[in-house]
């Protein structure tokens, strides 16, 4: 059981889990980069690996702070050599029911990451597993779970949230969040909250 299960974070299904094993899970790379390539989860395992601590915030109200496993997006685009072109990345669950994109631009950030675990726990379903995004500066919907894709492209492109009302650049705003960690409700000022 992850931290994520024991602090009750809650739970969305939007597309929900698939049921999908580990060994058969491929993460398909493509558009404007050097090669188009499917991924195993061993292959993303032999990739740079790094830890950062860092807060999922949700535009629901609440927000957990935890230490995320896995590949930096940083080190992912080197891998996957983009072309000069490309400005915006777009991330597909399994199953291509879920889909956000954002600006190369507003991913340079050093705590985006393909998550695999967190607290040295691998990531359950309920929350991702086994591949999600982690994009801490921008409400959790930009973080997609169950990752199966990511397409490089020119421009921004409508998702699963998006087409529903909610903004296409998911910009954190100021309010107030339940600090999940410590069941406290906690103001923030906007953007990544690294206050608490």
């Amino acid at each position: 059981m992850s931290v994520l299960s024991r602090l009750g974070l809650p739970i969305f299904r939007a597309g929900g889990p698939p049921e999908l094993a580990d060994q058969d899970w491929r993460l398909a790379v493509d558009g404007l980069v050097a090669a188009p390539r499917s991924l195993s989860l061993a292959e993303i395992a032999t990739l740079p690996q790094s830890e950062v601590s860092a807060r999922l915030t949700s535009v629901s109200g609440f927000s957990v702070r935890a230490l995320w496993q896995g590949v930096l997006w940083r080190d992912f685009l080197a891998a996957i050599q983009p072309q000069a072109q490309a400005t915006h990345a777009t991330f597909t669950s399994q199953g291509a029911v879920y889909q956000t994109t954002l600006a190369l631009n507003d991913l340079d950030h050093p705590r985006v990451m393909l998550v695999t675990a967190v607290e040295g726990e691998p990531l359950e379903r309920e929350y991702g597993g086994p591949l999600r995004m982690l994009i801490p500066h921008r409400w959790g919907y930009k973080s997609a779970k169950w990752l199966a894709g990511v397409s490089l492209g020119r421009g921004m492109r409508g998702g699963y949230w998006e087409d529903r009302g909610y903004t296409r650049e998911g910009l954190i705003e100021p309010g107030y969040t339940l600090d999940v960690n410590t069941r406290t409700r906690r103001q923030i000022k906007g953007g990544e909250v690294t206050e608490f």
